[in-house]
């Protein structure tokens, strides 16, 4: 079992990309990847949040720091790809 030292490590890992563009892949089961470009949208104690689509039309998915440590989700950052 995950310790909360090891999702507090992964969630402080993540503040730096607050914002940016990220892919996303996320395992759904039964051999369903799902691959999504977003933005980092906000962090919260148990959650993060992710924005899908365009300024008008979005979607926000949320995961928990337990699926990156379980590598249910993987996350690759754009370097220098800071959305205001």
């Amino acid at each position: 079992m995950a310790t909360t030292a090891t999702l507090d490590n992964i969630r402080h890992a993540l503040e730096q990309y607050v914002g940016n563009k990220i892919l996303l892949k996320a395992d759904r089961g039964r051999k369903q990847i799902v691959t999504k470009k977003g933005v980092l949208e906000t962090l919260y104690p148990s959650v993060f949040v992710v924005r899908i689509g365009e300024e008008n039309n979005f979607e926000r998915i949320s995961y928990s720091y337990s699926d990156l440590l379980t590598e249910t989700v993987k996350i690759k950052v754009y370097r220098n790809s800071k959305v205001s």
